[in-house]
This record gives structure tokens, C-alpha cells and sequence, in this order.
């Protein structure tokens, strides 16, 4: 009996640890594809907040997906202006209009975004010892670039939280030091 009871607990601790390992391989979010960049026509590719443009040849890992959203996921902050004229190109996917640096807005990778489900809902972004709650109001397209749509930069990778100046500012991030952070956020 003693060597029965043995067996069928290492059995189940032997399941248990496949069926989580399983379970997270399942939430991780992998590439979908590649694109090859496409040179910009020229003076198109709007270079504000140090945004990038697309380079000829290379090639960019695009994806359907995000990593699993939880009370505090981890994700790289980065700067956009939503502004006419602005580096995050055309008006907001949520409400086609623009908004002003000094709102507190963001635009999420596209599987954060998920098919406009988070349009209009904020968000608590928080980094520095500090918290601050943003609107979503667009994409940070995941998928696709390289287009007047997309200002002709890259696609997005699949953590980013795309923010507003006044994100960045109700974080106490030092203005020298704005266009990339680690951060953490959750649905508010």
C-alpha cells in the first residue's frame, strides 16, 4: 500500500509540473512573422521623440499577441505624441481624434490593445516609485509599419505601453532620460 501511495503521488507531482509548464508556454506570446523594411519617401518618416524610421532591407518581427495582462504586468514605456503632426501619425484609433501632450494617454501593443477592447478605459501605469492613470486611446500596432498610417516607422513590440508627455511627467522621469522605461501597469 505504502509503495502505491508512493507512486501515485510522484504520478501526480510528475502531472503537476508538465500541466504548469504547459500552462506557461501557453502564455507567452511569440512572434507572428517578419517585414522587410521599405525606404520611407522622403521627409515622411517623422523623427520627434527620437522615434525610428523604417531602414531599407531590415527586418522586423511583427506579432498577433501580448504577454498575459495581470495586477502588475511588465512592460516598456515609451514616448508619443498624439498631437496633429505629432510622431504617433494619424488620430487615435479609439475616437479619430487627437490629443493633447499635456493628457495623460497611451496607446498599447496590439495585443493589449485586443481589438479596441481597452478603447477609452484607463490604465494604471506605474514606475519611479510613482503611479499615474492614462487613457487608452490607440494602438501601438504590433503587426504592420512602414506606411503613412503608421508615420513610416517600425512595427511595435508586443510590451509596449506608448505614452503621453504627461505620463512621463506625473512619473517624475527626468526629462533627459524620457523615451524608454521599464514599467509596470494594470487595468484601473
Amino acid at each position: 500500500m505504502k509503495s502505491f501511495c508512493s507512486k501515485t503521488y510522484f504520478f501526480l507531482l510528475i502531472t503537476l509540473i508538465l500541466s504548469s509548464m504547459y500552462y506557461s508556454e501557453a502564455q507567452q506570446c511569440r512572434p507572428s512573422g517578419r517585414i522587410q523594411g521599405k525606404q520611407a519617401p522622403p521627409g515622411q518618416c517623422n523623427t520627434e521623440n527620437d522615434s525610428d524610421c523604417w531602414v531599407q532591407g531590415k527586418m522586423y518581427t511583427t506579432y498577433e499577441c501580448s504577454p498575459s495582462v495581470s495586477t502588475y504586468t511588465n512592460a516598456y514605456l515609451t514616448l508619443n505624441s498624439f498631437e496633429k503632426g505629432g510622431d504617433g501619425g494619424g488620430p487615435s484609433e479609439c475616437d479619430n481624434e487627437y490629443h493633447s501632450d499635456d493628457t495623460p494617454v497611451v496607446a498599447l501593443s496590439t495585443g493589449w490593445f485586443d481589438k479596441k477592447s481597452r478603447c477609452l478605459h484607463n490604465i494604471t501605469i506605474s514606475a519611479n516609485g510613482k503611479s499615474v492613470v492614462a487613457m487608452v486611446v490607440d494602438e501601438c500596432d504590433s503587426r504592420m509599419g512602414c506606411d503613412a498610417d503608421h508615420d513610416y516607422q517600425p512595427p511595435c513590440g508586443n510590451n509596449i505601453v506608448d505614452a503621453s508627455k504627461a505620463v512621463w511627467e506625473a512619473l517624475g522621469v527626468p526629462l533627459n532620460q524620457w523615451g524608454g522605461l521599464d514599467i509596470t501597469w494594470s487595468d484601473a
